[in-house]
């Protein structure tokens, strides 16, 4: 039985001071392999386990400066054979 899908967006202004207590939350998060992410629109908790997949980029223009940063893990279903059955007959 496929999970049904959930997605959590923010965007704001936030200055220096507060970007950091975010990362700090999130690196806290990591640690303890549970992060929730809430506003006043919603909320998803995610919980990361096993090899985490990082990408990284970071770009410079003129006058726009900005790197992003994206951690990604496959969550193993629980109670649930993810494998095709296979048979193989010669007649």
């Amino acid at each position: 039985m496929a999970q049904e899908k959930k997605s959590f967006r923010h965007e704001s202004l936030q200055d220096v001071e507060t970007i950091e207590g975010i990362l700090k939350s999130i690196v806290n998060g990591v640690s303890k392999k549970k992060m929730t992410f809430s506003d006043e629109e919603g909320e998803i908790l995610l919980e990361p386990e096993g090899l985490l997949h990082l990408k990284l980029k970071a770009s410079q223009d003129e006058n726009r400066h900005r790197f992003s940063l994206q951690i990604s893990w496959q969550v193993e279903a629980e109670n649930e054979d993810t494998r095709k059955k296979l048979s193989v007959s010669s007649k």
